[in-house]
């Protein structure tokens, strides 16, 4: 079992980081194989709506950039998980370029990510964080993939480096998630 998780941060070793390693940890713990995704701060584009991927039917974005391997390693995987810091009461741009590529694909691809797990994990400085939040949920939702809940939302209240650390209820949190994570892997793949 494989799960993806990918830092939206441009901050590659910020908060979203933090939390995302936590969570891989739990997970590895539990025998789930699990990747760390950096796209935060890379040069990449959004869905230009060439609906390509619909007439290839190849699973494929025709965009070549970055995303290009991370759309792929979504597919493939049984579980993705999506951190984000907030950005103006949302995710960031790298993250939604990726949800909304990787999104199509998926759909014009017999929805490719149907039935796979997802879970968002997000970082606010003040405010915001659960619209981002919802923001990939959405995502998930849209995708027919499963979102498994927690002991309170997968967010932080994080503003300098390292400032997940001093959140123990978030780490508690993610932890807890990651256990639900693998519990449903487990129960999927049995």
């Amino acid at each position: 079992m494989q799960a993806i998780l990918i830092n939206g941060s441009p901050r590659r070793n910020g908060n979203t980081k933090g939390l995302l390693k936590i969570t891989a940890q739990v997970l590895e713990e539990q025998g789930i194989n699990t990747e760390i995704v950096n796209i935060g701060g890379e040069q990449i584009r959004g869905c230009t709506a060439c609906r390509k991927c619909g007439q290839l039917k190849n699973l494929t974005c025709v965009i070549n950039d970055k995303l290009t391997p991370v759309i792929e390693k979504m597919l493939k995987a049984d579980a993705i998980i999506m951190g984000s810091p907030t950005y103006f009461a949302d995710i960031t741009p790298e993250l939604k370029a990726l949800i909304d590529r990787c999104g199509v694909v998926a759909r014009a691809n017999d929805m490719a990510l149907s039935k796979k797990i997802g879970a968002a994990v997000t970082v606010a400085r003040r405010a915001g964080a659960l619209n981002a939040f919802d923001s990939i949920n959405h995502f998930y939702l849209m995708s027919d993939m499963i979102v498994p809940g927690s002991t309170y939302w997968n967010v932080s209240k994080s503003a300098a480096i390292d400032d997940y650390q001093k959140d123990e209820e978030a780490q508690r949190t993610v932890s807890n998630l990651a256990q639900n994570i693998a519990w449903l892997l487990k129960k999927i793949h049995n």
